[in-house]
């Protein structure tokens, strides 16, 4: 057994995604060969990280300006009929790469999955609905991933949104089933923007 110091790090970093045990070991002694003025450096990066960022009230996507708004709910020349909903954070970058969606967005914050209804309770799906309910939104898209898991969430979304009576589509199938969209080149993503339905 490691020391408690040591163990309580594993454990720590153990939580993050996709991180197991074994790898969080091998985070935790990498970070004992550094110098001391790099895990202050470290430090310094995390209380900033909680300091400094945080959440646009409107699309969730995180911040460092002032106010309560990111960059692009703000930007007075987005279209905002149109709304993206996204899984994480990494989904709506990829998308802004490509540079032909002009609308605003919405991160989800993960999806459901169709085996576990307890996932919904993660997601932020009441605060979708209050921003879904915008006379100014026209259309909702659901650009969620295609795998098994962004295949139910998408299905659960359009149940949800249905009754609010706005223009439902979905990302065109120009992404290969089980892609992730963080991954996928901007021309597949410029083509599944464009062949939504």
């Amino acid at each position: 057994m490691y020391p408690k110091s040591i163990q309580k790090l594993i454990d720590l970093f153990s939580k993050f995604p996709t991180v197991g045990p074994r790898t969080a070991g091998r985070f935790v002694f990498y970070l004992l060969k550094l110098p001391k003025e790099e895990i202050e450096n470290l430090i310094s990066s995390i209380t900033n990280l909680k300091e400094k960022v945080k959440l646009c009230k409107l699309c969730f996507y995180p911040f460092e300006n002032e106010g309560e708004l990111c960059e692009i709910c703000r930007n007075p020349n987005r279209d905002k009929s149109l709304l993206c909903v996204v899984e994480k954070e990494p989904d709506l970058l990829t998308i802004e790469k490509i540079k032909k969606y002009i609308g605003l967005y919405f991160i989800l914050g993960g999806t459901v999955s169709a085996l576990k209804k307890a996932d919904i309770k993660n997601l932020k799906t009441k605060q979708l609905l209050e921003r879904a309910k915008n006379p100014e939104i026209k259309e909702i898209i659901i650009a969620t991933n295609s795998t098994t898991e962004g295949e139910a969430t998408a299905l659960y979304l359009e149940r949800l949104l249905k009754p609010l009576n706005k223009k439902i589509t979905r990302l065109g199938r120009g992404l290969p089933v089980g892609a992730e969209l963080e991954y996928a080149d901007e021309e597949t993503i410029s083509s599944a923007l464009e062949s939504r339905k």
